[in-house]
């Protein structure tokens, strides 16, 4: 397979996941895009909701709609996006991540990070998409290595999709904020966004560097973590762009990355 033929790598940021039921400028640029991507024979999804201790991968043939959230309006919970599983491609991950010990899990299912964004790239919910979790024990670099070998998939037909946010502080959001966001939140926005356009890929996995604000962007490092799997992928040379961007209620950056150009 050529670079031409080589499917991009996504890090969407999911934001809140009323978008599911509530479109808005962040999805409506999420279905502009499902229109310019190939169709895959596969999606790998890294989401920041699936963050535990150790490293899984789904196997279900029919992977379950988790609503893993609270408070939320009914007709979210109604939601489904019924894609398929992937045996197949749960056990080629887990042979690119050796030795790696990745479990097969069959419990888990597509949770909001997943499909509240992958409902507007691929609304028939057609294609085969398996989810690897995120293994909090380990440290950042791990994770950006993890990527790098996980970027094979991406010339066997694999869309390698991470779901997350670069600043993603609940206890400081305003639902009045719209677009606008705290210098500190900004500040590290446009660090992690400069890196990512310059291919200062250490700048992004080393974000704890930047002291008090990566601190209060990223509290916990679940939404920022799956930026590193796609980064981790890019090959060298390969274009990166940035499909979306902005803030939602103050704290939470919908800056999303795309290596590589569309087929």
């Amino acid at each position: 397979m050529t670079a031409t033929t080589r499917l991009p790598a996504l890090f969407l940021a999911h934001g809140s996941p009323t978008q599911a039921i509530e479109p808005g400028p962040f999805s409506d640029r999420w279905q502009v895009l499902g229109t310019t991507l190939p169709r895959p024979k596969a999606i790998l999804a890294i989401s920041a909701h699936w963050y535990i201790r150790g490293t899984a991968v789904t196997v279900a043939e029919h992977p379950k709609t988790i609503h893993d959230f609270y408070g939320f309006p009914p007709a979210l919970y109604r939601e489904r996006y019924p894609a398929p599983g992937s045996p197949a491609l749960a056990a080629r991950v887990q042979q690119l991540l050796a030795p790696v010990e990745v479990a097969g899990d069959t419990q888990w299912g597509l949770d909001h990070g997943s499909w509240s964004v992958l409902k507007y790239l691929y609304p028939r919910a057609d294609v085969p998409v398996v989810q690897l979790s995120i293994d909090g024990t380990l440290p950042p670099r791990a994770h950006y290595e993890l990527g790098r070998k996980l970027a094979p998939l991406r010339e066997e037909g694999v869309l390698l999709f991470g779901s997350g946010n670069v600043v993603h502080n609940l206890r400081t959001m305003q639902a009045d904020a719209g677009d606008s966001a705290p210098d500190w939140a900004r500040g590290f926005n446009d660090v992690v966004r400069g890196a990512v356009l310059a291919g200062d890929h250490d700048a992004v996995v080393d974000y704890e560097r930047q002291g008090p604000a990566a601190r209060m962007s990223a509290p916990t490092p679940d939404h920022y973590l799956p930026l590193l799997y796609v980064l981790g992928a890019q090959q060298p040379g390969e274009a990166v762009s940035l499909p979306v961007e902005g803030f939602q209620l103050g704290t939470i950056s919908m800056l999303s990355v795309q290596v590589g150009a569309a087929a």
